[in-house]
């Protein structure tokens, strides 16, 4: 007799803030930067990339990354003040969370799942070539 495979559960959607929106939308940047850093850096990456990384998704460099962090900018304000969302951001395919980037709804979500699947990558070794969709 064969076994019957189980199909996994389907992921419940974010919990909703008062205002009902997921509530990863109102952390603030500046509390998610570190834990990125501290991601890559335990893998031998360093903070450098985390923000080469940024900068191509988002176009915060430098002096505008480090006020968005002194800010203490919600990722919501992140994202909608990012000086250049980068239009090769749709290249960026795979499962973060149980989620296929790709196939998430919200726009919000999508790019804060883009940013999470991009520090995946640099955490997994990836050439940096290969994350920033520059050779494909």
């Amino acid at each position: 007799m064969a076994a019957v495979k189980k199909k996994a559960p389907a992921k419940k959607p974010a919990k909703p803030t008062a205002a009902g929106k997921p509530r990863v939308f109102a952390m603030s940047f500046a509390s998610v930067y570190p834990l990125y850093v501290q991601k890559v850096e335990r893998k031998g990456r360093t903070k450098a990339e985390v923000d080469e990384v940024i900068a191509w998704l988002t176009g915060y460099r430098g002096k505008a990354l480090q006020r968005a962090l002194t800010a203490g900018v919600d990722l919501e304000t992140f994202f909608a003040r990012a000086p250049r969302m980068n239009p090769n951001a749709t290249r960026i395919t795979g499962v973060v969370c149980g989620v296929r980037v790709e196939e998430v709804e919200d726009p919000l979500m999508q790019k804060i799942r883009y940013l999470d699947k991009l520090v995946d990558e640099l955490a997994k070794g990836k050439q940096l070539a290969s994350i920033l969709r520059t050779r494909e």
